[in-house]
């Protein structure tokens, strides 16, 4: 394998003549002679065949005949890239069916929508249902709250009278508190869901307006 500077390289191939068509056809095999040149640390290597250590460089190539450039090869992708190259390649994909589906959605809102009631109604159900749940959540946390207050007034009165708390008290009391503290977060997700159905109606009203070209709401 040789090896040369780029000056080197350069004089090299200043000095190859140009062959007559019939020699090029006995020397050259099917696919053109390559000179490939690269960095290697601080020092730029040229050469006629590529070693092992720089398959996976960054390089250039040159035609052996003519010295004209041929291409470029970028350097290989270390694991790192590979994954992070890989992760915005479906990330891409997943932003091109995003925006397929919302494409779709608003030529079918077009089409199967005359107006922003009948739109409404389309969030009609969840809005019943999210209602409902926020509902029952509140009165879960109002009972509970009522049977540990319940419950800790008699275990005070208990221990006011100088007489202990049955472990079994304690136990419910425990449960009892657990059983508000689980019904206390329901409560605020559900409150959470209702809010963001809200702001999900309003969007999409929004952008029904816009496509049909209504500036406001016509109900005012």
């Amino acid at each position: 394998m040789s090896r040369m500077s780029t000056i080197a390289f350069i004089g090299l191939l200043l000095a190859v003549p140009l062959l007559p068509a019939q020699a090029q056809k006995r020397s050259d095999p099917a696919k053109p002679k390559k000179l490939y040149c690269w960095n290697q640390g601080s020092e730029r290597i040229c050469s006629d065949a590529l070693p092992q250590e720089a398959v996976n460089a960054a390089r250039e190539e040159f035609s052996a005949s003519s010295g004209l450039r041929r291409g470029e090869v970028q350097r290989a992708l270390t694991d790192e890239e590979r994954t992070a190259a890989a992760a915005v390649s479906a990330q891409q994909r997943l932003d091109l069916a995003a925006e397929q589906t919302r494409q779709r959605t608003e030529q079918a809102m077009l089409s199967t929508y005359e107006n922003e009631d009948d739109l409404r109604r389309v969030f009609v159900e969840r809005s019943g249902i999210l209602d409902n749940n926020v509902q029952t959540a509140a009165y879960n946390v109002a009972s509970l709250r009522d049977a540990l207050v319940s419950l800790l007034a008699s275990a005070g009165d208990r221990e006011l009278a100088g007489q202990p708390v049955p472990e079994k008290q304690v136990l419910s009391i425990r449960e009892r508190h657990n059983q508000l503290v689980a019904q206390k977060r329901m409560q605020a997700s559900f409150e959470q869901q209702r809010t963001a159905l809200d702001v999900e109606i309003e969007e999409t009203l929004q952008r029904f307006r816009l496509l049909k070209g209504v500036a406001t709401d016509p109900r005012g």
